[in-house]
């Protein structure tokens, strides 16, 4: 078996306001949420590169689907990078991230933090 990765799931509370925050603040590119007909079933895919997803899924999904106990949400579990060639370009990534996310902390370091569960 070769090993690799080909979806990346982060664990959201409000799968409506985390879409919009990744297509829009990120300008991810995505069909939209699927499985809504599922009690647990509803998710969000985005098309990264070479073959790999994003995926978004509601964290009492995911913990069902994992048997684990839900816990309450920490910004030190996950990291996510998108890296880009220049300073302009960090400036027009944190603009529209922080126009996309109103709860948004975004700090001079060029990282952000999506408060709310995204």
């Amino acid at each position: 078996m070769k090993p690799r990765v080909t979806v990346i799931t982060v664990g959201v509370d409000d799968l409506e306001r985390s879409l919009k925050f990744y297509c829009d603040g990120l300008g991810l590119k995505t069909e939209g949420i699927i499985g809504k007909e599922f009690e647990h079933g509803p998710v969000g895919f985005f098309d990264l590169q070479a073959g790999v997803k994003l995926a978004i899924w509601p964290r009492k999904s995911l913990a069902h689907d994992s048997g684990l106990p839900l816990t309450a949400p920490s910004a030190t579990e996950l990291s996510l990078g998108h890296n880009v060639s220049s300073k302009s370009e960090v400036d027009a990534v944190m603009g529209q991230a922080k126009s996309a996310a109103a709860g948004a902390k975004m700090p001079e370091s060029g990282r952000f933090e999506i408060a709310d569960g995204f």
